[in-house]
Order: structure tokens, then sequence, then C-alpha cells
């Protein structure tokens, strides 16, 4: 235990869940943020628990090899980015280890249980975001100011320059500070309560701002929620924002709208929204697929990275143009649309109601004639709904409802892949559907969409097993006797000749499974599950080939 101040010398040896740094000192945790593995710092600690404390970089005497200058400046202050100072190597190398880690611990996978396919990453670091909201409100000395909230906080970092949202985010914002000063527009201010530290009373009209981009199409659409029925002089705040694009070939201003949110809460929309110019939507593309986007439509931030995201999924889906396909969580329709183009039927189901008309909307924009959208939860729903071949699910960060588990696990579908925004919530649903439902983990792909972030979204393969074929059995592997022909080589042996010829690991319960098929003789102490569908993980055929091989080699057979 340290006390608070104190000042340490630390060594940096990983990166914690959320980004910073972790440091050891006489066996006690240390969380450091800003910092990178390989770091040699000296730290002030800055609170200390009974367990693990966190500290404050104050030097850093020798940097690691993975540290870069940030491109920003106020990325220490901003609670945008976690990774400015990271080489992307090394976030790509985090995120891919964070994701097999989750499986693994939280999950209960074997190393050789997790299938992982190499990180997808982003071709672009900078300026990849299609979607921003910036907090308006008033600084210290009274100034209007927008940005970003300071980690932790509701104080508003002053800056109309982000890196890693879109460029002409720049000229919009510029283009709203002009307005309300121009024609003296309060800015949003709430008192905190000290105690509960949620706002208690609020005055001032605007409270953010909101900008989309269609990347494919150059649209930008513009949403500003304010505290009020309505924006005073918005002819001119319009006339200011198109004259501001005025000559610009690549983009241009399709949708601005109003936002009515009056209440104390630090929910950022409300209910009503009111266009002022164009549209109430932009339209965006991925590959050939079309869709409108409404300020509150969910639509993936990083478009790039979301074709390379749905494609996995496609690709997992295995569709052959015959199957009917359910996508629960189906949101506006994104995936929904895009299995649709090689599947026989699929069924979206949302609970909320907004999204399927924006769903429907988009299928009709698209001539999509055997996609089908309907609202409710997923476990009601099902009933009313042709058995599925395939089911597709893209939760919320909070995972799977376990009803919509246990809906999965009735109708048994023959494949599953889970498009993931979390791999802890990932982690907790596969094992339910791999310990309980009969299915196997058959492929994990993790994708990079949220550059200088610490999160990661996550494609996973699940197929159903034929019980029949599979042996229901807990093996005690110590206890297996030693015939003449196991004498010949142990598991260790195995383990290590494969390792060194094949580069593959397998584990010992692989190598059981390959001796019995060969008719390997192993001593009759199997224990009985006491899981009445406890389903043992079979050797994949890449690896019983390499078996095969060590057991010729050691001429076991």
């Amino acid at each position: 235990m340290f006390e608070k101040n104190e000042i340490l010398e630390l060594q940096i040896e990983a990166i914690g869940s959320e980004g910073e740094g972790i440091a050891h000192a006489n066996g006690y945790t240390l969380f450091v943020k800003d910092t990178v593995p390989g770091d040699r710092i000296e730290a002030r600690v800055v609170k200390a628990g009974k367990n693990y404390g966190y500290a404050r970089c104050e030097r850093i005497i020798e940097p690691s090899t993975d540290r870069i200058e940030p491109v920003c400046p106020i990325s220490k202050r901003c609670g945008g980015c976690q990774f400015q100072h990271l080489s992307y190597d090394a976030e790509l190398k985090f995120k891919q280890e964070k994701v097999f880690n989750c499986i693994k611990r939280i999950g209960g996978f074997s190393d050789e249980e997790i299938p992982m396919l190499p990180i997808i990453g982003c071709e672009e670091i900078i300026h990849y975001r299609n979607k921003a909201q910036f907090p308006v409100g008033v600084n210290k000395v009274g100034e209007t100011v927008t940005g970003f909230y300071a980690e932790r906080s509701h104080e508003i970092v002053d800056t109309t320059k982000c890196y890693i949202q879109f460029e002409e985010n720049e000229l919009i914002l510029d283009t709203l500070m002009a307005f309300m000063k121009k024609y003296k527009i309060s800015a949003y201010e709430e008192k905190v309560n000290p105690k509960t530290k949620k706002p208690e009373k609020a005055r001032g009209l605007v409270r953010h701002i909101m900008t989309r981009k269609g990347f494919a199409t150059g649209e930008i659409g513009i949403c500003v929620i304010i505290n009020g029925d309505a924006l005073p002089k918005a002819d001119e705040f319009i006339a200011m924002v198109l004259k501001a694009f005025e000559g610009r070939s690549d983009v241009r201003i399709t949708s601005i709208c109003v936002n009515i949110n009056k209440k104390v809460t630090n929910v950022i929309f409300g209910e009503e929204l009111k266009c002022i110019y164009g549209e109430p939507y932009i339209v965006d593309m991925i590959e050939d697929v079309k869709f409108k986007i409404s300020p509150f439509s969910f639509y993936q931030v990083n478009p790039v990275q979301t074709m390379k995201l749905y494609g996995k999924a496609l690709e997992f889906a295995g569709l052959t143009g015959e199957e009917v396909v359910w996508d629960l969580y189906c949101g506006i329709g994104t995936i929904s649309l895009f299995l649709a183009k090689k599947a026989k039927e699929v069924y979206g189901v949302e609970i909320v109601e907004a999204a399927v008309v924006n769903a429907r909307e988009n299928a009709k924009l698209n001539g999509m004639s055997n996609v089908h959208f309907t609202v409710g939860k997923a476990e009601d729903e099902a009933r009313k709904l042709p058995k599925p071949d395939v089911i597709v699910v893209d939760p919320p960060r909070k995972g799977c409802d376990e009803k919509l588990l246990e809906t999965i696990m009735h109708y048994k579908p023959r494949r599953v892949v889970y498009v993931s925004c979390d791999p802890a919530t990932l982690a907790r649903d596969l094992k339910v559907l791999c310990m309980d439902g009969g299915y196997r983990l058959d492929k994990v792909q993790a994708v990079d969409q949220f550059s200088r972030g610490v999160h990661v979204e996550t494609v996973a393969l699940l197929s159903k097993l034929d019980v029949d074929k599979h042996i229901d059995v807990e093996i005690k592997l110590d206890e297996l006797d030693l015939t003449s022909a196991e004498s010949k080589a142990t598991y260790a042996q195995i383990k290590k000749y494969i390792l060194e010829k094949f580069d593959l690991k397998v584990s010992t319960l692989y190598i059981a499974q390959i001796k019995k098929k060969c008719g390997i003789a192993l001593r009759e102490h199997y224990n009985k599950s006491k899981k009445e569908k406890q389903i043992i993980p079979q050797c994949t055929p890449e690896k019983e080939e390499a078996i095969m091989d060590a057991l010729r080699h050691f001429k076991m057979i």
C-alpha cells in the first residue's frame, strides 16, 4: 500500500481494459493513464485502494518503442481517444488479445478452442468517423464553447477540430459558434448536485450539435439539440451553413434538423424532431446497398470497416440462397439487407419501432422483397416466424438478453453469427451457447472499428453440433493408462512435435480423441458429466491430420 502523492519509479507492463498502462510496485497494481507498455516512468500516486491504485505520469524516464507523438494536441484532456500516444501495431495487438482473453477467461474456453483469425485493421486511422456529437456550453469565464467532454466530467474541452471525426465538422462548428455569437443565442448551462453528480437545474438554449456524413454519397446532415421550442433565426443559420459549403462539389448539406429536449438530463436527444431544411435524413451506401439515416438511427460510425465487418458476417453465414435467416437486434436493417442479397428470406426483429420504420423504408429503397421487419422482442416474435437455418445477432454493448439466448437454443439454427461491440458480453453469451446450447465456436474475427480508442468489434461463427456424433463425457486425462502404444510417446512429446513441425497447438483432449479413433486403448476412467447436455469439443481436421502424423512418427500406429 502506498500513500497519496508518493513518487514512484514504475515500469509499464501491460494495457488495462480502458487503455491505461498497468504497473506493479512491490506486488501492488497501479493504473497509469497515457502510458505505454515498455515505458519507464516517474509517477505520482493519486489514489490508493486496498488491492490497486491509480497514479499520474509525471515524467517519462525512458519511452517505449511503441510510444508515438499524438497527432491531436488535446488528446490528454479530451476523453474521446485513449491511444493517440500508442503505435497502431501495438493498438491492434492489444485489441486482438483483448478479445482472445475475454473469450478465454469469461467464456471458459481453452486456447485450442478459440479459433481466432488475425484482426482486420483500419486503412485510415484519422478522420474515419461519420458521426459526431458535440456538447455546447459555457466555460468558466462565461464564453460559449463547443468540443468534447473531458474524461469523467462535464467540463467541455474547447475545440472545433477532431482528428478522428470527418473533416467538415470543423467548418460546421465554426459556423455554429459564429451564428450564436452574431445573434446572441445562449448556450446550455446546467447546475450539478455535488452529492449525486446529476444535473438539477438548467438554462440556455443550444445543448448539442450532432453531425452525420455519408462517405459514399457526400451527404451531410446537421441536428441542433435545443432546450426550447424553436431555434431563433433558423433561416439565418441555414443560410450561414449553406454559404460555408458554397462551391464544394465533394459534399453537400442535405438535412438540417432541430431536436427538442427540455428535460434536465444527460440524455442527448428529446423525442421531437423538426426538419428545417432538406429531408429529415441523409442517404449513404455500404457497397451497393442504400440506407436512409435519421438523427435517431443506429448506423456504424466507420463506413470503410463496416463493409469489412458485414462482409465477414455474410461470409460466416454461409448462405446459398435457400436459407431462412433471422436478424435479431436488426436496427434499421443494415445487416438484414446485406443478408437478403444471398438468402431466401430474411426476418429482422427490433424492439425500437422507429428503427423498424427506417428498416422497411430501406428495404423499399433497395427494391428488396425477401426481407421482412417486425417490432417486438425476439423471444415473442419468434413464434410467428418460419424456422431459421441461420440466426444473426448484433446486440448492444450489454449483450444478448437471457431469453433471446434461450430462443436461439430452442430453435436450433445450423449456424449463429454473433456480431459484438463488447468482447466481455460476447464471451459470456458464447459460454451459454456452447456449454448449454450444443454449439461449437468455429471462427472469431476481430475488426477494428474504433481506431485510437479501446473498443473493438468482433464477429463469431457458431455451428450446431450433432449430439449423436459427439462423446458426451468428461475425460480425466491424468488417469489414462499407458498402453504399449501410448508408452512410446508422452502427450507433452506429441504436442512439442506438432508445434515444431506444423506450428499448431493441440490440447491433450484432442490427442486422446484421435488415439481413440485409431484404436489406441485408453484407460476407462471416464467420468460422466454432471451436465446432461455437456458437449466435448471435437478436434478440427487440420489438427487431426497433425496428430495422426505425430502418432505415425512415434510409431504408435
